[in-house]
């Protein structure tokens, strides 16, 4: 069962890390959530009338969906909508995830006595897949993950000395909270309070006198303060009747409301119950699921013998799960602060854990490779498009996959690596999902240059299946006027040719458009499907991978005319 984390791997796995993290940032396929773009669409208005606040959106009912904070900072990265980029907009993103793991690994490194168990907490907890998902995009959960967290790093690190303050680390935490709750939700402040006080009351041996004594009047404080800097966006912007509706009572208040039948029964059962939430919880560490669930089991085993911070980070844990079960719309994303915790307790219990968890995670890591170089060969030696080699990755893809595989196979025959080569594979597997979709971020998924500056300055209608995906089309025609219309009708080319004058449209791979005689194709590029039905995935399954996977994208000028303002309702809106 021992298997050491030695500095060698330590170096090389960070190392792979930072590379993971960074490559393939401004990809449009990078896992994320559909929130990015809504998320674009209120720093872009924002920034284009020229004032921090009130926040702007032309979505109903999307505009103080969550504090300036993040947006902010969205404005400033792309230098006031100048620098529109998904690289300008993502890179905080990957600081705050980077500083986070920085200050987990002082933290664990401190009271560990060990810099290689400091380091390896902060590797495992950049492995989960959640982390990677939610840790680069433009989201707000990685400054409210930082923010949340580094009053308890300091805890851990400092110790008594921390718990003893009565001014310093108070005000300093407070700080940090009001950071995370004007990046996310004042509703962090009732976790964060109830963790800290949880936490006071384990320093003062659970004495509740001596917690009512020494340190409530801290909690109160640290709340008081937080919520201070939270008021800064009512006293700031001009219209806060505004932020009281759209955020206060119908972005966090709404979330108390029956989901289905009722409070009780969604408790216990649907989408929504408690053990949906802790699943998907543990399915936040991604691929590493069964690591930590072998860790909670170890750390259950030897309960009697727990140190002090094993203590802590189990009840923050347990803080924020108890909290975050009450509202009616449950999910593991609002846990997302305390996965460093589940992290940490896997890299204290790192020699002593069993291989089952790590097998496990190898034949997945085995199972997913295996599946995109499938993917990958199938598109590249397959003449979908009509002509051959059009889908081509380069000598360097191809030799990546395979010394991933061949790695990854190591780990599972080779005991005395299995553990070193499962964090290893994590990293190989986000870097093997980028570069399975690097042709589609080539000419092949773009339209060309002389069809941007063709429509420059013209109405083109898009596809919609999300709010503001709009967003996503700004990055591929960045000088064109665009309107959505539902994703739905893409491929109902008769409609939309006698609709529209400039619109974008979907056939199958292999069929070519037929269009009216006055319309004319002045674009085209591929792009990738979402939604399949089981008739297709039955035939991806069988080889036909190009043909169902992906659709044609054309963009084509016809005689119709519109006038706009169009009194139709934007689908992206």
């Amino acid at each position: 069962m021992r298997s050491p984390f030695t500095c060698r791997h330590a170096i090389f796995i960070l190392l792979l890390g930072v590379f993971t993290y960074l490559y393939g940032l401004d990809s449009r396929f990078a896992p994320k959530n559909g929130d990015e773009y809504p998320y674009m669409h209120i720093v872009r208005m924002t920034a284009d009338a020229g004032a921090w606040l009130p926040l702007q959106s032309e979505m109903d009912g999307i505009k103080n969906t969550k504090p300036p904070l993040i947006f902010w900072e969205g404005i400033a990265s792309t230098h006031w909508g100048s620098d529109w980029t998904l690289l300008a907009l993502r890179w905080p993103s990957v600081l705050y995830t980077g500083l986070t793991a920085f200050f987990l690994f002082l933290a664990v490194a401190r009271f560990s006595g060990k810099k290689q168990t400091g380091l390896l907490a902060a590797l495992v907890w950049l492995s989960f897949f959640a982390t990677y998902r939610y840790g680069r995009p433009f989201l707000t959960d990685p400054p409210e993950v930082f923010w949340l967290s580094l009053p308890f790093f300091a805890l851990l690190y400092w110790g008594r000395l921390a718990v003893d303050s009565k001014l310093l680390f108070p005000v300093l935490a407070g700080t940090c909270f009001g950071m995370a709750l004007l990046s996310k939700s004042f509703a962090y402040i009732v976790p964060a309070s109830f963790a800290l006080g949880l936490f006071y009351w384990r320093w003062r041996e659970w004495s509740i006198p001596k917690v009512l004594l020494q340190d409530l009047y801290k909690v109160v404080l640290i709340a008081v303060l937080a919520l201070g800097v939270f008021a800064l966006w009512f006293l700031l912007d001009p219209l806060p009747e505004a932020v009281w509706k759209e955020f206060v009572l119908g972005e966090n208040a709404g979330k108390f409301e029956a989901r289905s039948s009722n409070y009780l029964l969604d408790l216990v059962r649907g989408g929504d119950s408690i053990w949906m939430l802790f699943l998907t919880t543990l399915a936040n560490a991604g691929l590493f699921i069964f690591v930590l669930i072998s860790a909670l089991i170890q750390c259950w085993r030897g309960r009697r013998f727990i140190s002090l911070e094993e203590i802590l980070l189990l009840l923050l844990i347990l803080a924020f799960f108890i909290v975050f079960s009450l509202p009616s719309q449950r999910s593991g994303r609002y846990l997302l602060p305390v996965m460093p915790a589940f992290a940490t307790l896997i890299a204290l219990h790192w020699e002593r854990l069993p291989l089952w968890g790590f097998r496990i995670a190898l034949l997945l890591q085995l199972i997913l490779l295996s599946t995109l170089a499938w993917v990958g060969g199938n598109l590249q030696l397959s003449s979908f498009l009509g002509l051959p080699g059009i889908w081509n990755y380069s000598p360097w893809h191809w030799g990546f996959m395979g010394v991933a595989i061949a790695l990854v196979l190591l780990g599972i025959v080779n005991r005395g690596r299995s553990k070193a080569i499962a964090l290893t594979g994590c990293f190989l597997c986000y870097c093997a999902l980028t570069s399975s979709l690097t042709p589609l971020e080539g000419a092949l998924g773009r339209y060309s240059q002389s069809t941007i500056q063709g429509i420059a300055g013209k109405d083109v209608w898009v596809p919609c299946d999300y709010r503001a995906k709009d967003e996503e089309y700004r990055l591929l025609l960045p000088s064109a006027i665009l309107h959505g219309y539902a994703a739905s009708d893409a491929k109902q080319i008769d409609l939309l040719s006698a609709t529209y004058p400039l619109v974008a449209v979907q056939s199958p791979i292999g069929v070519e458009p037929v269009l009216c005689d006055s319309c004319q194709i002045v674009g085209r590029r591929m792009e990738m499907r979402a939604r399949h039905s089981d008739a297709e995935i039955q035939a991806i399954l069988r080889g036909h991978i190009g043909e169902h996977l992906f659709v044609n994208e054309y963009l084509i000028s016809t005689p119709a005319t519109i006038t706009l303002p169009w009194a139709g309702k934007d689908a992206c809106r």
